[in-house]
């Protein structure tokens, strides 16, 4: 046994643990944490982070309440119908209860007026045996004494009919089983009744939470698309040109993922049959993240501090030929020197010399758009490199096909440069 602990666990506890460690770890596959990005009251965008426990907790808390709405439900349905069954059958009890009490209570009642009568006659058949009473008197009494015994007789036939009926005599007993069944299904049935109001009011406040939740989520979504959007409407065109869209962006910005901008978004699943509400505030949540990390994708701002530019983009005159031919990029002055800065987080694809540019570093920022930089007198990365947003890449210069110091910059879509002017001032 020591042995198999030292082997495989590096202490006793660590084998006592081991299986919790085990359940952690299923609890951490089957709910992930994730991340939530909202806006607070400055404005700024903030994400946290929703943990395996938090979820895994909600979870169970959720599985809880259905169980005990579910249960509770049943027990109440199931249990309704028995306490009319057990009513009605209470009441043919008293019913035929009350119709043999009357018939014991009329024998009784017959039993008593014979029974005096018979006393009566007797006295009188005394008297008549002291010589005050005629014969034919006498044989009336006889006659009425022997009538009076038979009808005794027949009524004490009856009453032992009546007690010995297997149906009647536990009657009593059967009542009262009956009436204790009756209230304890009766006092079930009022906690039930009790445990389903409370079941309802916590579902009317979690219903009410949830459209406050609901209603707010989609207030800071639609603020926050609104002004995401107001950043993407100066580069709108260029985008158009490049025959995409800004919903086409979305949805690839959702799918895209490096070291910066992080993993690849996963859309809220919602119920076909669900609320309409929660299906759209799902899609505005997809659409708010997707443009989130659209802005952070595409290379939009100056790659200088002082953005002076000495030739646009499209025809122009060689400066070498005097020839009318096209501009690729965007000349921005500077002197020797000048440090250089990536506008958006992306991989340096290209470092080095290349025809006509001179020194270039060329970055791939994801979604086919890529900047090169050209005519630089140092570069500051390396091939394969991963740069931020306002990381120095390289110096300004003038190597190359220049004729003085300055900074060619190119955006590219899938290898084909287009006009970056729109990109350029888009902050």
């Amino acid at each position: 046994m020591i042995d198999f602990i030292a082997r495989y666990f590096s202490s006793f506890w660590a084998l006592i643990t081991a299986p919790f460690r085990a359940v952690w770890r299923l609890i951490e596959i089957l709910f992930p944490a994730r991340d939530f990005t909202i806006m607070n009251t400055d404005g700024n965008v903030e994400t946290y982070q929703q943990g395996s426990f938090w979820r895994f907790t909600k979870f169970c808390v959720i599985i809880t309440m259905c169980i005990w709405a579910s249960w509770s439900t049943y027990i109440y349905v199931y249990h309704r119908p028995l306490l009319q069954k057990r009513t009605q059958q209470l009441e043919q009890v008293k019913n035929q209860h009350h119709r043999q009490m009357v018939d014991l209570k009329t024998y009784l009642q017959k039993y008593n007026d014979l029974t005096r009568d018979l006393n009566i006659i007797d006295d009188k058949i005394l008297k008549a045996d002291k010589g005050k009473m005629s014969d034919k008197e006498k044989d009336n009494l006889l006659n009425s004494k022997s009538k009076i015994i038979g009808e005794l007789d027949f009524l004490q036939t009856r009453i032992n009919e009546v007690m010995g009926n297997e149906d009647y005599s536990p009657e009593f007993e059967k009542i009262s089983a009956m009436s204790i069944e009756y209230e304890l299904v009766k006092n079930e049935n009022t906690l039930i009744k009790q445990r389903d109001e409370q079941i309802v009011k916590s579902l009317e406040e979690i219903t009410d939470a949830d459209n406050q939740i609901v209603d707010m989520v989609s207030q800071i979504t639609s603020d926050n698309i609104a002004d995401l959007q107001k950043q993407m409407k100066r580069i709108n065109i260029s985008i158009t040109k490049l025959g995409l869209n800004e919903n086409k962006l979305t949805e690839q910005a959702n799918k895209y993922s490096n070291a910066f901008i992080g993993d690849a978004f996963v859309p809220l699943k919602v119920d076909k049959n669900a609320n309409p509400k929660y299906q759209k505030i799902a899609q505005e949540l997809e659409k708010w993240h997707g443009l989130n990390r659209l802005v952070k994708i595409l290379p939009i701002g100056a790659p200088v501090e002082k953005t002076v530019i000495t030739s646009n983009y499209g025809m122009r005159q060689d400066p070498f030929t005097k020839k009318n031919k096209k501009h690729k990029g965007i000349d921005f002055a500077g002197k020797v020197g000048t440090e250089l800065y990536a506008v958006a987080p992306g991989r340096v694809i290209s470092a080095g010399e290349r025809y006509g540019y001179g020194t270039t570093v060329e970055v791939d920022h994801g979604l086919g758009f890529t900047t090169l930089y050209a005519h630089l007198s140092k570069i500051m990365v390396a091939r394969g490199d991963w740069v931020r947003p306002g990381s120095v890449i390289g110096l300004g210069g003038s190597s190359g096909r220049s004729t003085g110091p300055h900074l060619h910059y190119e955006i590219r879509y899938k290898g084909t440069p287009f006009n970056p002017t729109n990109f350029v001032k888009g902050k």
